[in-house]
């Protein structure tokens, strides 16, 4: 009787585990906006950083973040914010440090993304992908020089994660702090 009730256990834990992983890797298909020109939010989460700073290899110098934490419970395909040309992808060895505080971006584990876009001559866009302490993995599916769509699947972060998007000074911020972004599909964004 007591091993029918471990392995009863032992395999409604797995069963739970199986449909939470399911879950997890989902990958809802993105209503795009209207607008052509409009940035999408690259992941789905919760913005809760909108600031400037500096980012020297793709943005050269001072840009504008939006920055979006990804709990476990949201999906984890990151998807292009506008349509151009993968110009750097560049691996970042580091910490796995939790993903809940913005200063992670600083010392976790991460991919810099650059895109020069095709609906903006000469704008840049950047984006840093970043591990978390539980995810410790990020799986790029772009490479430099392919061309992107704006909501395509550009790449996977296993686990909670944190997503920054570095936009030009010139951006007009169309999203606010706090919001709950969906990837490919929410206007956080316009240039001109």
């Amino acid at each position: 009787a007591a091993v029918t009730e471990i392995a009863s256990f032992l395999v409604g834990a797995w069963v739970l585990f199986a449909l939470f992983t399911f879950y997890f890797f989902r990958d809802p298909e993105p209503t795009l906006p209207a607008d052509n020109k409009a940035i999408v939010a690259p992941a789905h989460g919760k913005v809760d950083v909108i600031d400037e700073t500096t980012e020297p290899k793709v943005m050269g110098g001072a840009c504008r973040r939006i920055s979006i934490f990804l709990s476990v419970m949201d999906v984890h395909v990151q998807r292009a914010p506008a349509s151009g040309k993968v110009t750097l992808l560049e691996h970042r060895p580091g910490q796995f440090l939790s993903a809940t505080k913005a200063h992670c971006a600083e010392c976790n584990e991460s991919v810099l993304l650059g895109l020069e876009t095709s609906a903006f001559a000469g704008q840049k866009l950047g984006l840093r992908l970043i591990a978390g302490l539980i995810a410790r993995r990020i799986v790029p599916w772009v490479a430099v020089g392919e061309l992107v769509n704006r909501g395509e699947r550009i790449s996977l972060i296993e686990f909670g994660s944190r997503v920054e998007l570095f936009l030009p000074m010139t951006a007009k911020i169309q999203v606010e702090l706090g919001a709950r972004v969906k990837g490919g599909e929410t206007v956080v964004a316009t240039l001109s």
